[in-house]
């Protein structure tokens, strides 16, 4: 294992404090290679058992062109992502082997190229038929949905059986949608508040779980020969369903509104054929604004297959005996025993724990990078109460995420919903609301790292003006406001994501999001390894990579080109410490300057080696262009 926790920082085998900078790859893993998943594409969607995802992230063949250009970047820390349906599509206890096999191959490779990756078991909104990815289509037959009926039904919107245009950023309004918060319900709580459901004769919830799980151990099998895999993601955030909900009549609170949006109760009697006129909501750009309402299911269309009812009317939520539905339970998911439920606490924490006891039977040493709910709660742990864990949040500045348009002079403070103005104001709300999620990890999850899992810009800004013009200077400054306001905190992170597969006119290939910083649409010299990144001086930036001892201070000023960085060195610390110096930054090379000691410049390895040599209580670095 390269890499360690402890305490809030990462170390190395050698003692030194690492800072991680890395991508997610890559935003078209979520969907099959054969035959193309892409979600625009209709065309065999319901075949989900014979397909293939040999070929995600890119063709073995290209692998020494990526992980090249992503090592010329800096970013050698990946969140490599994998779905559940990749590795049991085919069927219950069915795995793909030839897939497995390619994962090896592939992160093989990585580790030529000193790339140490942690696995992402990625899923969103539950399934790619409730309009997102991660789960296999039986985990819906296997409840007693008919696939080709969600979207009719209005249990799910998808990309596929919509068509073009899709509504920009509709997809996580699936959450609350029947469909995944459903299979969510039942995969954390199935026990409590669907005791009545089983599933071969085993209650869903241990059903689901159990098939996850054994998904997972068969993919740290296959890589515990692997010293460059350093961990595991629990779940890529994972929804909470109607678990907690106090009123089904009520639209959940805190829920994106986007498109048709029923109520719990509305949703369930729409699945069962009931139509339903229900609140229709537009993403503009100053939020969400409610239109006229729609009716759900207008042609009385059925989710639920032959032989199978409601999950929810069978478990005495609602009732339809004498031709007209009534809500028996309003509250169902509410509370167990009369005692309210809290969904980390009562759900997410035993899955926690049932999923690091899966990794460490066969992984003993793995880090377990932990998720909380997308704008939710976070799991609360005891100091060491999972040891070589680490805070794995997400943050994306909600404004040019849901707009894609980026205003230096304004953002939306995601944790209190205000606005900020002013670029100085708006520069130091992202350095306050990212060190919120680092304070997360020191106070409220046992003092463990922080790892921004995700955070990014959209590239296809101000309706993709930067495609016909060539000019990505929106874009860079955008990722310097994000990278500065890392560096502020000294923060881990690797950015959403590098699609090897992206182009400007369907970006990611899923969902028509565009938040590649690689696109063979910008790849005009094949021979330069920047091309084909995009707003590349925006990412690619200097960092104190390994520290001896602690890293006090880090700062990069795009505009000058400066780098500063600050450290108290640990005696116990005999290895130097190593800053990452691109020279995409530096093109004409570079000074550098210490407070004490020496230092040597590799610029084959993009490398600067510090060696201090006083006691004193703060060493110092400073790079200028030359």
């Amino acid at each position: 294992m390269s890499m360690h926790t402890d305490g809030i920082w990462f170390k190395d085998d050698r003692g030194r404090t690492l800072i991680l900078r890395g991508a997610n790859l890559g935003g078209s893993t979520k969907v099959p290679y054969t035959p193309n998943g892409a979600t625009w594409r209709r065309e065999g969607f319901f075949d989900h058992r014979a397909v293939s995802f040999v070929g995600r992230p890119f063709p073995l063949a290209e692998a020494d062109e990526h992980f090249a250009r992503l090592r010329a970047w800096g970013l050698t820390f990946l969140r490599f992502l994998i779905t559940w349906e990749a590795v049991e599509h085919a069927g219950p206890g069915s795995y793909d082997e030839a897939y497995l096999d390619y994962v090896h191959a592939v992160l093989e490779k990585a580790a030529a190229y000193g790339i140490d990756v942690f696995i992402d078991p990625h899923q969103d909104v539950w399934s790619r038929w409730t309009g997102g990815d991660g789960a296999p289509g039986w985990t819906l037959e296997a409840a007693g949905m008919d696939l080709t009926q969600l979207d009719a039904t209005g249990a799910a919107i998808t990309h596929a059986m919509h068509g073009d245009p899709f509504p920009r950023m509709i997809w996580p309004s699936n959450y609350t949608k029947l469909g995944a918060a459903t299979l969510f319900t039942l995969f954390f709580a199935g026990n409590d508040f669907a005791p009545q459901t089983q599933i071969d004769g085993v209650p869903a919830q241990d059903y689901l779980q159990g098939h996850y799980l054994d998904a997972i151990r068969q993919v740290v099998r296959r890589l515990a020969d692997l010293p460059n895999v350093v961990g595991y993601d629990t779940l890529n955030e994972p929804g909470s369903g109607f678990i907690g909900l106090a009123d089904l009549t009520a639209v959940p609170a805190g829920l994106l509104k986007a498109g048709a949006t029923p109520t719990p109760f509305q949703a369930m009697l729409a699945g069962s054929g009931y139509p339903q006129q229900v609140e229709n909501w537009e993403m503009t750009q100053i939020g969400p604004q409610p239109r006229d309402p729609v009716t759900l299911n207008p042609g009385g269309a059925k989710l639920w297959r032959a032989g199978y009812d409601c999950i929810w009317k069978q478990n005495g939520v609602w009732t339809d005996e004498g031709g007209q539905p009534r809500l028996l339970r309003p509250d169902h998911f509410a509370g167990v025993n009369g005692r309210a439920v809290n969904f980390e606490e009562d759900y997410l924490r035993p899955f926690v724990k049932r999923y690091v006891a899966a990794v460490r039977e066969i992984d003993p040493d793995a880090m377990i990078f932990i998720e909380g709910v997308p704008g939710g709660g976070h799991l609360a742990l005891q100091p060491g109460e999972i040891p070589n864990a680490v805070n794995a949040a997400h943050w994306y500045d909600g404004m040019t995420l849901l707009t894609k348009h980026f205003n230096a002079e304004m953002c939306v403070d995601m944790a209190t919903m205000q606005f900020i103005q002013g670029e100085a104001g708006v520069r130091e709300s992202f350095v306050k609301q990212l060190g919120g999620l680092k304070q997360i990890g020191m106070e409220h999850m046992g003092g463990i790292p922080t790892l921004i899992g995700e955070f990014g810009i959209p590239f296809d800004l101000d309706d993709k003006a930067a495609y016909r013009s060539g000019d990505f200077s929106t874009h860079v400054k955008a990722l310097d406001y994000n990278y500065s306001a890392m560096e502020a905190n000294l923060l881990n992170c690797t950015i959403w994501n590098y699609t090897a597969d992206n182009t400007n006119a369907r970006g990611d290939q899923w969902n028509d999001e565009d938040l590649s910083i690689f696109s063979r649409d910008q790849q005009t010299d094949p021979a330069d390894i920047h091309s084909g990144g995009r707003g590349v001086v925006g990412f690619a930036r200097p960092y104190a990579r390994k520290t001896a001892g602690e890293p006090l201070r880090m700062a990069f000023d795009l505009a000058s080109r400066v780098f500063t960085f600050a450290f108290r060195h640990d005696p116990a610390v005999a290895a130097p410490t190593e800053i990452f110096v691109p020279d995409v930054q530096y093109p004409d090379g570079y000074t550098v300057e210490l407070s004490d000691g020496s230092y040597e410049i590799d610029r084959a390895a993009m490398t600067v080696t510090v060696r201090h040599t006083s006691d004193r209580a703060e060493h110092t670095v400073t790079i200028r262009p030359a």
